[in-house]
Order: C-alpha cells, then sequence, then structure tokens
C-alpha cells in the first residue's frame, strides 16, 4: 500500500516538474492568500502587544484629569442692536491637594490616587548640567503607572511628609550624570535646592508615537521628589499663567480673574473597568462644584481610549483576513480549473494507467498528490513572502508586527486544506472515466 503510494507521489511530481510554468501561476493564489494570512497576523499580533504595553504605560483604570485655564467666552448677540451684560468670569482655585483629598474620601471606587506637579530646572553634578523636569509625586504613582525602581527605595513615611530633600532619578539621568558611578548617596543641584538621590527607576522602552498618541512624558528622563517636598522647596505660585517673577499685573486684575493650578495633573485609580464611566461622572460633577462650576479641567479616560484604538485595529485585522480568505478562495478555485483541464488533457494517460492494473483509488490519490503539492509549494512561497513583508512593515511603516510559529502553522494548514478539498472533484472525475473511451481519446 506504501510502494504504490510512493509510486503515485513520483507520478505527481513528475508531471509538476514538466509543467513547472504552469504550475507557479496556478499557486500565484495560494502564495498571496498565504502571505496575506502570514501578515495579518503578524500585524494583528504586534497592535495587541503594542495596546498592551501602553496599557501599562498609563495603568489599568485609570482617569486623568489636566488642569485649563478659563477662556472667555463671546456672548455678542448676531442681532447688533440687542445688547446683552457680559457675565462676570467666576473665580476658581483650580485644580489643588484638597480636589484629590476631597475624592480620595468621598468616592468609594478610588483603589489609589496620584496627584503631580511639574517644574523645570536646571540639572547640575559635578561638571554637567541639563534642564529637566521635577516631579512631586507621592508614592502611589509610581504603582498607577507601573513604573518599578529598581536601585534604592521609594520615599519613606518621613520624607513624604516633611518634604525632605529626597529624589528618586529616572533611568536616562542616572545614564546622562551618572556614567561609571552609583548615584546612590549623591546629591544634585536642581535649580535652588540640593537633592539627596535614594532611588533609581527601570527603564520604561516608549516610542515618539506612543509619547504623542496618550500625551505622556519621557519618565527616563524625569527626577521624582515627594509632593510635599515641591511645595515646599520649588512651587511658586506666581509662575503660573504667564505671569513671570517680578511682573506687575496689576493691569489685568480687572479683566477676568486668573486661575492658579496647584497640580499639573491628577491621576485616579479605580477599582474595576465597569466603574471607570460612572466613577467619571461623579469627580466630574464633585470637582465642578468645588470650582464654583468652572470647567477648569479636561478629564481623559485612557483605557477606554486604547479600546476603542484597539476597536479599530480589529476591523483592520478584519478586513485583511477577508483579503486573505478570498486570495485563498481565488486560489483554490485556481487549482481545480487547472486539475480539470489537467484531467482532459491526460486522458490518455489514465487510460493506460488503468490498463496496467491502476485503480481508482490509485488515479485518486495521483490527482490529489498534485493539488496539495501546488499548493504546499504555493504556501512555502507564502510564508517566506509573508514573513519578508511583515519585516518590511516594521521597518518602514513602522508599524509594529510580531511573526509567530502559530501564524506558520495555521498558513501550512490552509494551504494543504484548500489543495484538497479543490483536488477531490478533479481527482474523483478523473478516476471514474471509463478506461477504454480513455484509451481511443486522441
Amino acid at each position: 500500500m506504501l510502494d504504490r503510494n510512493f509510486n503515485n507521489l513520483y507520478i505527481a511530481l513528475d508531471s509538476l516538474g514538466a509543467n513547472r510554468l504552469r504550475s507557479f501561476l496556478t499557486a500565484l493564489g495560494i502564495i498571496f492568500g498565504v502571505s496575506a494570512v502570514i501578515a495579518m497576523l503578524a500585524i494583528g499580533k504586534g497592535a495587541q502587544e503594542e495596546i498592551l504595553n501602553q496599557m501599562k504605560l498609563v495603568g489599568v483604570n485609570n482617569i486623568v484629569i489636566k488642569p485649563k485655564s478659563q477662556e472667555k467666552k463671546d456672548n455678542t448677540s448676531n442681532n447688533s442692536d440687542q445688547k446683552e451684560p457680559e457675565s462676570k468670569p467666576k473665580f476658581s482655585k483650580g485644580l489643588s491637594l484638597a480636589d484629590a483629598m476631597s475624592i480620595r474620601r468621598i468616592l468609594p471606587t478610588v483603589v489609589a490616587i496620584s496627584p503631580e506637579m511639574l517644574l523645570e530646572q536646571d540639572v547640575i553634578y559635578g561638571s554637567k548640567s541639563s534642564k529637566l523636569k521635577v516631579v512631586g509625586v507621592e508614592p502611589a504613582f509610581f504603582d498607577i503607572n507601573n513604573i518599578r525602581i529598581t536601585t534604592g527605595s521609594g520615599f519613606n513615611e518621613k520624607e513624604r511628609i516633611e518634604g525632605d530633600g529626597v529624589c528618586v532619578i529616572g533611568s536616562d539621568v542616572k545614564r546622562k550624570f551618572f556614567i561609571s558611578e552609583d548615584p546612590l548617596g549623591k546629591t544634585i543641584k536642581c535649580g535652588t535646592q540640593w537633592l539627596k538621590i535614594i532611588g533609581v527607576t527601570e527603564e520604561k522602552m516608549i516610542s515618539s508615537t506612543t509619547k504623542e498618541n496618550l500625551g505622556i512624558r519621557d519618565y527616563n528622563m524625569d527626577i521624582y521628589v515627594p509632593i510635599q517636598t515641591m511645595l515646599v522647596r520649588f512651587k511658586n505660585p506666581s509662575l503660573y499663567l504667564g505671569k513671570k517673577d517680578g511682573e506687575d499685573n496689576s493691569e489685568d486684575r480687572n479683566k477676568s480673574p486668573q486661575i492658579f493650578h496647584q497640580l499639573d495633573q491628577l491621576v485616579i485609580q479605580v477599582n474595576d473597568a465597569d466603574n471607570l464611566s460612572k466613577s467619571a461622572g461623579v469627580i466630574n460633577r464633585m470637582l465642578k462644584r468645588r470650582h464654583n462650576d468652572v470647567s477648569d479641567f479636561d478629564m481623559t479616560i485612557p483605557e477606554q481610549l486604547l479600546k476603542q484604538q484597539q476597536k479599530t485595529k480589529d476591523v483592520f485585522n478584519i478586513v485583511l483576513s477577508a483579503i486573505a480568505g478570498i486570495s485563498l478562495l481565488v486560489g483554490g478555485i485556481g487549482i481545480m480549473n487547472i486539475m480539470l483541464a489537467s484531467v482532459l488533457e491526460r486522458t490518455r494517460e489514465i487510460g493506460i494507467r488503468m490498463a496496467l492494473g491502476a485503480q481508482k483509488k490509485d488515479i485518486v490519490m495521483q490527482f490529489l498528490f498534485e493539488s496539495v503539492l501546488i499548493s504546499l509549494s504555493g504556501g512555502i512561497i507564502g510564508v517566506l513572502l509573508g514573513v519578508s513583508g511583515a519585516y518590511l512593515v516594521d521597518r518602514l511603516a513602522e508599524i509594529h508586527t510580531i511573526i509567530s510559529p502559530f501564524s506558520i502553522f495555521i498558513s501550512f494548514m490552509l494551504a494543504s486544506a484548500v489543495g484538497l478539498i479543490f483536488g477531490i472533484s478533479p481527482a474523483r472525475k478523473a478516476a471514474h472515466k471509463n478506461p477504454i473511451e480513455c484509451l481511443r481519446h486522441d
């Protein structure tokens, strides 16, 4: 039995070798279909990993609140004859630590809360200097943003409450100022303050596209201090809203009230993704009440934005899958068409084989081997093209792709299935021919 099958395989290979160009053209549909499957799965997996990495960067179940200055609305009427009195802009104290403490105290769904204050300072160590961001944070900041402190430690309770002159530096800050020495215990000058380094964060790989899409900083180049340290040692309210040190803004006092935002960002982590929208609604109402009904803050939910982005990419993957499926279907139809034509061309050959003792199953196996071999050869070329295409997309189009062994396995299975399914009909037609009529065929 095995010898007969090997003989049928040899005859199929010989037939394909005699018609190389036709076999290659027949396999083109399979080639494009398989390469599309490989590329689609690589892009889909890359997109999924990118979304997961972005989720790690922004944290899970977070609500991000950022301050904005009050804009004076234009109340002019379309009818120039009717003049309405302009309402005096309401005063708001802006986003503050008191808001953060109020949210933490009142809202039961809040797991952690991270107020942030940010200043740009001239940082000096030895003969090296650079302008970097000094960020005042609570210890919860590192957990919420999935930032690990790999060397040293974070802020203890005493340092946090008393506003001690300590800091945790990013990995790139260490690389910039401490190339060949251990930064722990060293003192750096930030603006007018001397800070002792007690920890170094792990390196966070963040692409420029991700930074732009999510609106996040480069955490590796930040210097973190306790938020009380920022309030006591650094923060100067006159730096806000365009007012510089020494400037007299008495002329502008009557125009509109200035909004002083104590915080540059407030990140709130809730206990469940299902509570994100409801919690955001409650927080929005709370802040508006506390801010005298002034909408001087913007609220976003990064997780929902990322989920929407994932849905968009899923639609793209479905379109790619449809294209790959159509290509494989066209390739299968092409195989069946060519095999039916081949059966007609080789009628006499079929008759001679049957006259020499070949059984119907031998004829079926011969033509099935031919169709499957065409599919598999197309699958091999398609895998090579798909892998190359995914690599080029990653390098040239800057779309992250991941090629997995699973995608290659699926491609081979699809190629084999197409060859088998679309080869059955021609093989059965060849096997059911009358050998006498076949021999009479010219």
